[in-house]
C-alpha cells in the first residue's frame, strides 16, 4: 500500500462523518450520506449508473419511464449501525437502511475524498 492509500487514523462518528488521516499527511472527511450514496457494491453501482440489474439484457427492448430511487434519497436520516476493518485494505459498513454489502477499500475511499 502506498502512503496515499494507507490510513494512520480513522475516526467514525456514526451519525455524522468518517474522517481519515492518510500516511501522506492528507485528511479526508466523508459525510455518512456521501459514503452511503457512493457505496461500491455492484447493486449500488448499477443504480448510480441508472441500470436495472434485473433487466440488463432487455434494456434496449423496453423504454419505460420509471422513478429511480438512487442511494442518497432517504426518507429518514441514514446512520452507520456498525463498521469493521476488512484485512488491512478496507472497511465494511452496515447502514441503518439494512444495506451492508459494500466494502470500501482504502484506495476507493481516497479516490472519492471530498476535501
Amino acid at each position: 500500500m502506498s502512503p496515499e492509500t494507507t490510513p494512520t487514523r480513522l475516526d467514525l462518528k456514526k451519525t455524522e462523518q468518517l474522517t481519515i488521516e492518510w500516511q501522506d499527511g492528507r485528511t479526508c472527511t466523508y459525510s455518512v450520506s456521501l459514503l452511503r450514496s457512493m457505496c461500491p457494491c455492484a447493486l449500488c453501482k448499477l443504480q448510480r449508473d441508472q441500470r436495472d440489474p434485473h433487466q440488463l439484457m432487455t434494456e434496449q427492448k423496453k423504454k419505460k419511464t420509471a422513478l429511480t430511487v438512487l442511494p442518497g434519497n432517504y426518507a429518514e436520516p441514514i446512520v452507520v449501525k456498525d463498521a469493521s476493518l476488512v484485512g488491512n485494505y478496507a472497511m465494511k459498513i452496515e447502514w441503518s437502511d439494512g444495506h451492508d454489502s459494500g466494502i470500501y477499500s482504502f484506495e476507493y475511499l481516497r479516490s472519492i475524498c471530498p476535501t
